[in-house]
């Protein structure tokens, strides 16, 4: 792999980490006036929109097993893993969930090694760089002095870290299919969504439209459809395609840098010392874990 497509694929993913550390604030003002499967449903749907008029071409499938890698691909990234997340949230602490999410990484590489023909080196400064960067993770979530465990909500919160991984080496797997990146990652919504209909049925789906279109909402909307779903996920799967899904996957490591540093910024939170010594320890566990790919 040339330099140049390597310094691609880690700025294709700083972006999409960049965005996503940023996407709670929007969250949170829209958790005002719908739930959470409103958001959810509607920002994938302005997403979808979005790809289809960026690249407006019907993709022809070669077999019915690509087709079902597409459907277990939007089952897992798009549908299981935001709905696993945001019920882990109303039954146990937001930094709990933090900090199990960012194991992604660990379960990206572990089924990786176990599923994948193209087989990801895996050596000391990886568990090395996980070590030092969940250290890091539980400082800054729990800066406070406050942890509490609630077994049933820690549970679905490691189960969507597992799922996260799924759809990481799902991702990896599409990309050899020879597809446009932004064509897989339209058809990959496209089957998020419709997993996420019976969801809506039985959750009372009727966001007010009166809400929706007031300039703050429709913003913050728009902000999670078109840059934290469209772009995001399209610059996520392309830094899979080029990186592997496992050194990609650690940039999940960065989250919580980003959200801590967004909260100082934007909504002018205090910061603690205890903070910025786990972003630190957190960066430090990024640059460990990347350094087994260092001169290859």
């Amino acid at each position: 792999m040339s330099e140049t497509n390597r310094a691609k694929g880690h700025l294709a993913a700083f972006i999409t980490i960049l965005i996503w550390g940023t996407t709670f604030i929007s969250t949170k003002v829209l958790l005002k006036d719908f739930t959470p499967i409103e958001i959810l449903f509607i920002r994938f749907i302005i997403g979808y929109i979005a790809l289809w008029c960026v690249r407006p071409k019907l993709m022809p499938l070669k077999s019915r097993k690509q087709e079902g890698t597409f459907l277990l691909a939007g089952l897992c990234g798009i549908c299981l893993y935001y709905l696993l997340e945001n019920i882990s949230l109303t039954m146990t602490q937001a930094s709990n969930v933090g900090v199990i999410i960012s194991t992604a990484p660990f379960f990206t590489a572990i089924l990786t090694r176990l599923v994948s023909r193209e087989k990801e080196p895996l050596g000391i400064p990886f568990f090395l760089g996980f070590v030092a960067a969940m250290a890091g993770i539980s400082l800054i979530s729990f800066s406070d002095g406050s942890a509490s465990l609630n077994p049933t909500g820690d549970f679905l919160a490691l189960l969507a870290a597992f799922i996260w991984a799924c759809y990481s080496v799902l991702t990896k797997k599409i990309s050899g299919f020879g597809y446009s990146t932004i064509e897989t990652t339209r058809r990959v919504f496209f089957y998020g969504i419709m997993f996420m209909v019976p969801v809506m049925l039985f959750s009372g789906f009727t966001p007010d439209l009166k809400a929706l279109i007031s300039p703050i909402s429709l913003g913050n909307m728009l902000f999670l459809g078109l840059g934290a779903s469209a772009l995001c996920f399209v610059t996520w799967n392309a830094a899979v395609r080029i990186l592997g899904a496992v050194r990609t996957s650690v940039y999940i490591y960065l989250v919580p840098v980003i959200t801590v540093t967004a909260s100082v910024i934007v909504l002018k939170e205090q910061i603690t010392i205890k903070s910025c010594i786990g972003m630190l320890l957190t960066l430090a566990g990024l640059w460990i874990s990347e350094q087994k790919w260092g001169g290859k």
